[in-house]
């Protein structure tokens, strides 16, 4: 069954899906692309590897519970005799360990002159949650602005606060935003919705060059298709992260209309049954 959400599938946003598909989409895209730029471009992945340390755990040495003992009364007797000693069952916490990560992306090049024209970021959460993977991208993200090179950004997160922007005044689930190297201060930045279908944007390239429009809808529902998704994901349950009340509602008569969860009808049914 194909992507039953006509834009960005929230189920797709699970730790246990993003990495994969995260890594899927940038390989559809300069899939894509590849045929629309060669010979002058070349479509490059590129990777950066850096390691975070548990920024989401508590510091070693910190427990997360006090332990405290009743006070037991003394004899003002002293004693030799051995006294048994009560246990105390440990706690289980966790501990800040080092986690590698690895983020692929695309930069667009000049084949003759290997310039980069144009880089292409799919956002991970650990360019979005606060810490050390947010400030090495915004490093990064703040090296492009401060160059000719054009950057399209794709946010389909809905955790943690977007990358930011001025002159946002609309509130939107998600976001792709595509900076012209010859136009900034000013970008072009689309929102949508979980209702709305993905947009379609022009690829940013040299002036006076034909620019591909990349369609990330196609793209994305090919990702799903191809990964059997919809064999995967168990649609009974809620998305992680959770939906917004207004959006949960709206997703709920979405997968019950396409029969991906049990119409009010049939649990009722059910209920009935059981009862009986």
């Amino acid at each position: 069954m194909p992507n039953p959400f006509p834009g960005m599938n929230p189920y797709l946003e699970s730790p246990d899906f993003w990495p994969e598909v995260h890594s899927r989409l940038i390989v559809a895209i300069a899939d894509v692309l590849v045929p629309q730029l060669v010979p002058k471009y070349r479509v490059a992945i590129e990777k950066r590897i850096y390691e975070l340390k548990g920024e989401q755990s508590l510091l070693v040495g910190i427990p997360d519970v006090s332990i405290v003992r009743n006070p037991t009364p003394r004899n003002s007797n002293s004693s030799n005799v051995a006294v048994a000693t009560r246990t105390v069952t440990p706690l289980k916490v966790g501990l800040p360990m080092f986690e590698e990560v690895r983020e692929a992306y695309l930069e667009i090049r000049d084949m003759a002159s290997k310039e980069v024209v144009t880089v292409i970021e799919v956002l991970s959460p650990a360019n979005k949650r606060p810490g050390k993977g947010r400030e090495m991208y915004e490093e990064k993200r703040d090296k492009v602005f401060g160059s000719r090179s054009h950057l399209v950004e794709i946010d389909l997160l809905r955790s943690y606060e977007p990358l930011p922007v001025f002159g946002d005044n609309i509130e939107g689930s998600y976001r792709i935003l595509v900076s012209r190297g010859d136009c900034r201060p000013m970008a072009d930045l689309y929102l949508f919705n979980l209702p709305d279908a993905i947009p379609a944007f022009p690829l940013p390239l040299r002036g006076g060059d034909v620019e591909p429009v990349v369609d990330l809808q196609a793209l994305l529902n090919t990702v799903y298709d191809r990964a059997g998704y919809d064999f995967t994901i168990d649609y009974t349950a809620e998305s992680v992260p959770p939906l917004a009340e207004p959006d949960a509602v709206w997703a709920d008569s979405l997968l019950r209309a396409t029969s991906l969860r049990p119409s009010q009808t049939s649990k009722n049914l059910h209920k009935t049954l059981h009862f009986c």
